[in-house]
């Protein structure tokens, strides 16, 4: 890195409460030096308390943009100047943008599952589509495949503390696009296998299938699922949930949550620099193998 440094290089940075986990850094660095960009990603312990500071620190610096995670994403937006749509229908923002002290904030992770899909030659456009979930993830996914053609979406979700926002997600989506959007509960299992037999695709965009909740799925059983209907999981961690499983028993095509990781960086990437994030060799150095 030393040998990177300049007097020339731009800050990219990550503010988040707890970050030290996370692989952005890793993946934008070995991108940047890969490319013989004069660009440095970091991360900043940063919290709803200190985020105000934080963006008013990076626009006086004029750092060219960061991304942003939890628990920022929600909040964030009152600080910028400009939203993209796919941002202010999700009202999260992932990536911030810095044009010469004008911040436009985007939701990047939508982007990044359409494109996964795009890679695993899933072409789910003026198709139906089936997903679980109303959080973050699932949110930004349910808005970017609306924006970008889907033609209907059943939402699937429990009625707990998400159920409000799923209600908005799909009032957004049947006002603002051209998709149609149904909600349903998610302990009505009549409706989950009718909307799932009708679709080409079925998504899990919940933490269902990770730890705590390893070896569970959103599905009651296998019968849920036939072989030409495409499964998808936002989880990574483990590669292959108990829903992929089945699903492969099953003999359905299915995708794990890798490469929505790898292209929502990607996207956020192009932003800053303007150039194509290396895929191939960050699928490599981060072991991203679909």
């Amino acid at each position: 890195m030393a040998e990177r440094i300049t007097g020339h290089t731009e800050l990219i940075g990550l503010i988040a409460t707890p970050i030290r986990h996370s692989k952005s850094p890793t993946m934008h660095n070995e991108a940047f030096a890969k490319l013989g960009l004069d660009y440095a990603y970091l991360a900043f312990e940063v919290g709803n308390e200190q985020l105000e500071d934080a963006v008013k620190g990076f626009k006086a610096l004029s750092v060219r943009g960061w991304n942003v995670s939890m628990p920022n994403k929600t909040v964030i937006g009152k600080y910028l100047d400009h939203l993209s749509p796919a941002a202010e229908l999700c009202g999260a923002v992932n990536t911030v943008v810095n044009d010469h002290g004008v911040l436009t904030g985007h939701i990047t992770d939508g982007i990044g599952y359409m494109r996964a899909l795009k890679d695993n030659n899933i072409d789910v456009i003026g198709k139906k589509m089936t997903i679980v979930g109303a959080g973050g993830a699932a949110t930004a996914i349910e808005i970017q495949a609306a924006l970008d053609g889907v033609k209907e979406l059943s939402v699937f979700n429990r009625k707990d503390e998400f159920w409000e926002r799923a209600q908005q997600n799909v009032k957004n989506i049947n006002e603002k696009t051209n998709c149609k959007a149904t909600l349903y509960d998610l302990a009505d299992t009549e409706s989950l296998r009718r909307e799932i037999a009708d679709s080409y695709l079925f998504a899990n965009a919940t933490g269902v299938g990770m730890k705590p909740l390893e070896g569970q799925m959103v599905i009651p059983d296998a019968s849920f699922l036939r072989p030409e209907l495409i499964v998808t999981d936002v989880v990574y961690m483990p590669e292959k949930t108990k829903l992929l499983e089945v699903a492969e028993s099953v003999g359905c095509k299915n995708m794990n949550g890798m490469g929505m990781m790898l292209y929502q960086g990607a996207a956020a990437f192009e932003m800053w620099t303007g150039k194509e994030m290396p895929i191939e060799y960050m699928k490599e150095i981060l072991n991203i193998h679909f």
